[in-house]
């Protein structure tokens, strides 16, 4: 070799790749307990609420196994989900949901959960996720 070509360390990208695929399981699995523990209360509020918190949680619960096994789809359907949760939140606490009042922002697992969301889709936007033509 001539210099112009760099020996590229396999072992560590490797080893960067499952890094970043455990933080992504991590932070779906935590957006799905953190909707799991505050589900109670939603289904108080209105029984729509409280069954799309659930939703959340499933569609967290199958995206973790997605992210997992390396589809794609996985990463995709955790995306979704943290992207509509957080946007439900902003709605929540600005125009409000249909037939409840406004929320109050600063509740503790509201803003943790802005902020798994945030971190969730951020690690999505960066990590490299393998392209296919099948349904992968």
């Amino acid at each position: 070799m001539n210099g112009r070509y760099k020996k590229v360390n396999t072992s560590n990208a490797s080893t960067q790749g499952k890094l970043l695929t455990w933080m992504g399981i991590l932070l779906i699995a935590l957006e799905g307990l953190i909707h799991l523990l505050d589900a109670p209360g939603s289904f108080d509020d209105a029984t729509y609420k409280g069954l799309l918190f659930m939703a959340i949680v499933l569609g967290a619960a199958v995206a973790s196994i997605g992210i997992y096994q390396g589809r794609r789809w996985g990463w995709s359907l955790g995306a979704l989900i943290a992207g509509s949760a957080f946007l439900g939140y902003v709605i929540s606490r600005t125009i409000g949901l249909p037939g409840l009042p406004v929320d109050e922002w600063l509740e503790p697992l509201g803003i943790l959960s802005l902020l798994v969301e945030s971190l969730f889709l951020g690690l999505y936007l960066v990590v490299p996720i393998p392209r296919s033509t099948s349904l992968n």
